[in-house]
């Protein structure tokens, strides 16, 4: 039996730079996978359907171009070649983590672990100790119990990127950020694509003005989604709904939700609350030196979300305790055309948590950058409140969103107000100086010093 000081299953975002970070601190450390070395992340979710959406960006700078004084032709969509660089791209970023694995003394394992009894696991035959373990197994696609969905070949997320023939119609189930990230690099590439949702509305976890500008470009796409769907039956390639409403497709994707990895936390008899394992602040569970992160916590379950629980889990492991992430702190994102990005507290729920809230937004349409590269749809929002022009959270929507936000998440990460940004000099002509321009809102009424 080997035994380590910290021992990993699962090999995610979550638990490789876990591992990392507590070889870093002079650990002993494994990883066990049962699958592909980056976890879902890596092989079938951010990554590749980045991969796939960067063609839109390309695509739609072409189209740009040609509405500009440029004419630029694009003969043809080679999609074979588009999946050989998604797989290029992964094969990349899995062979980073091997050598980083190699280079600090972290041993990987392969293979489906099974727990044996505390602290132990076996994997392949072999028998794995560790003095402290850190659980990171994260999730697999839920599939609604629809009449007929067993009739035919449909994807989920976990195999959606093994699809290498484009279809003519594509329809998802679901209208979440997955799906509707996935609907839209097909859309870029030629594909009809519908989205149903049963759901009042797509994208219910973003704010609400993002929302409408996003369906208004999905609209304007031609990408038809349906919502308050009631589905009856799938049968001959169609989606049945109430009314005989229906929708033809050559392939269909179920993309709804993702449920927990539970059963080692089930084996190792720990407790579990409304199917997420239980953690106190420093992510150990209800089984002492046992630690769990990710998707298997709940919260945000994101890539970024789970790289800082596992990250904080092993240094508290190493006995360098700090505080939880928080959830205010976790940028979510959507890579669609325009980006859309937010952290921290709506409007609504900072109103609810007692703060006398103020709001204030600038269009990207008035943006000299903006203008001149022709990307001016979206806007910045802040929300603050009136007493300290405390940050209390952000949203941008528009081209680079991802990126911008961070400019905002940095000042509140280090307690600043608007009033740092407002100060700052921006270069001009930059996005960001729409940022600057949201700040200095709140000070309208007041001199900038």
């Amino acid at each position: 039996m080997k035994t380590f000081d910290i021992l990993i299953i699962g090999s995610g975002p979550g638990g490789y730079v876990a591992a990392e970070e507590a070889a870093r601190l002079g650990n002993s450390v494994a990883v066990i996978e049962k699958k592909a070395i980056g976890g879902c992340c890596l092989n079938v979710g951010c990554i590749p359907s980045k991969a796939y959406l960067e063609y839109s960006h390309w695509l739609a700078s072409v189209e740009s171009a040609n509405q500009s004084g440029l004419k630029v032709n694009v003969e043809k969509i080679d999609f074979p070649a588009i999946v050989e660089r998604k797989s290029k791209i992964v094969s990349t970023l899995q062979g980073g983590i091997s050598i980083t694995f190699k280079r600090n003394g972290i041993e990987y394992i392969e293979g489906e672990a099974k727990y044996v009894t505390k602290n132990t696991f076996e994997v392949n035959g072999n028998q794995y100790y560790g003095e402290k373990i850190l659980l990171a197994t994260g999730g697999y696609p839920f599939v609604p119990d629809i009449k007929g969905l067993d009739t035919v070949d449909y994807l989920t997320t976990n195999n959606f990127f093994e699809m290498d023939n484009l279809p003519e119609k594509f329809v998802t189930i679901g209208g979440g950020v997955i799906a509707v990230e996935l609907a839209f690099a097909l859309n870029s590439l030629g594909v009809d694509v519908t989205i149903i949702e049963v759901a009042p509305d797509i994208l219910l976890t973003i704010d609400s003005e993002a929302r409408e500008i996003v369906k208004s470009k999905l609209e304007s796409r031609g990408i038809k989604h349906v919502t308050k769907a009631s589905i009856e039956e799938i049968k001959n390639k169609k989606v049945i709904l109430s009314e005989n409403k229906t929708y033809d497709f050559d392939q269909l994707l179920v993309a709804t939700g993702r449920h927990q990895n539970l059963e080692i936390p089930e084996a190792m008899g720990l407790k579990i609350k409304e199917q997420f394992v239980v953690v106190d602040d420093y992510y150990e569970t209800s089984e002492e030196n046992v630690y769990a992160v990710g998707d298997l916590i709940g919260g945000y379950t994101l890539a970024h979300a789970a790289s800082a629980e596992g990250i904080k889990a092993v240094r508290a492991m190493s006995g360098k305790k700090e505080r939880p992430v928080k959830q205010s702190s976790i940028p979510r994102s959507l890579y669609i055309d325009p980006e859309v990005s937010e952290f921290g507290l709506s409007e609504e729920e900072a109103n609810n948590q007692g703060y006398d809230v103020q709001v204030e937004k600038i269009p990207f349409s008035i943006n000299a950058r903006a203008i001149t590269g022709n990307v001016t749809d979206g806007f910045v929002k802040i929300i603050s409140e009136t007493k300290y022009h405390q940050i209390l959270g952000g949203v941008i929507v528009g081209s680079n969103a991802v990126d911008l936000l961070h400019q905002i998440m940095t000042v509140y990460e280090s307690e600043g107000r608007v009033d740092e940004l407002a100060n700052t000099i921006f270069a001009h002509p930059t996005l960001s100086e729409t940022i600057q321009d949201t700040a200095k809102s709140f000070l309208k009424n007041q001199s900038i010093n």
